[in-house]
């Protein structure tokens, strides 16, 4: 199975929200094999986008959680607030958050607690720098982005954890690592969990790509078994662009299930 996530950001309101879950579904009308989709709308559009994809396969994740149930936190919302609102995954960690808001690998690890504690699939967003890369330390901030916002989790066996490896100089940028490089940190992400999560289930985990996903470039990455789907940003606003990259994913599900 191959899993993609649209992260929407902040670039549509609740009626292109709306639109945008319907086009989605009639994407995958009448395919032999579809992928698991995981739309993320803004906060604003959550319920009314719910309402599209309800008796659908389509699930629908939040952008961002905070790490306390309730209580006087003015403009944060909590993992109970977006169950109740039909939400089944949520991101964290995304490295917009990270810069822009200045989210540390603390609050990532408090998030992740939270999010399981309510029983969502945490979709936790890991990468380097360019900075990092051309320092050649790409890796340690991987592990230590993991190792921090794990360390303290214990999976029961209904947790699913997605990993997202973002490059952050790759995202919105147009430009992507190469194939086998991103398939040389999947193994790593894979090595790093199995030593920080030792009794987690195969079953559990997924490890996604993303960073300026399109139609053109998906299929290159998707045909790949290590690479479990991807977390898409701009594209996944752009409904043909979406579309081409559900229509990739298909196709390698197709081929895999002919084998």
């Amino acid at each position: 199975m191959k899993t993609i996530i649209a992260n929407w950001k902040m670039n549509v309101g609740v009626r292109e929200s709306v639109a945008l879950a319907r086009g989605t579904l009639l994407a995958l009308r009448g395919r032999r094999v579809i992928p698991e989709v995981v739309i993320c709308p803004p906060f604003v559009a959550l319920s009314e986008v719910h309402k599209v994809i309800a008796h659908s396969a389509v699930q629908i994740g939040a952008q961002n959680v905070f790490w306390e149930d309730h209580g006087a936190f003015t403009g944060e919302i909590s993992a109970r607030m977006l169950t109740e609102l039909g939400v089944s995954h949520v991101i964290i960690g995304h490295s917009e958050r990270r810069e822009n808001l200045c989210e540390t690998d603390e609050m990532a690890k408090k998030k992740v607690a939270q999010a399981l504690a309510n029983q969502m699939n945490v979709i936790l967003c890991v990468g380097e720098t360019a900075q990092e890369r051309t320092a050649g330390t790409e890796r340690e901030r991987v592990r230590t982005q993991l190792a921090h916002a794990l360390s303290d989790v214990r999976l029961k066996s209904h947790d699913r954890l997605l990993i997202a490896y973002e490059p952050v100089w790759a995202i919105g940028t147009g430009q992507t690592p190469d194939v086998p490089d991103v398939l040389a940190m999947h193994e790593f992400i894979r090595s790093v969990l199995s030593d920080v999560l030792p009794n987690m289930d195969a079953s559990q985990l997924r490890v996604l790509y993303g960073g300026s996903v399109d139609g053109t470039n998906s299929y290159q990455f998707l045909r790949e078994k290590t690479i479990d789907g991807l977390l898409v940003g701009a594209a996944s606003v752009k409904l043909n662009q979406f579309k081409e990259i559900i229509d990739a994913t298909s196709e390698v599900l197709d081929a895999q299930k002919s084998v």
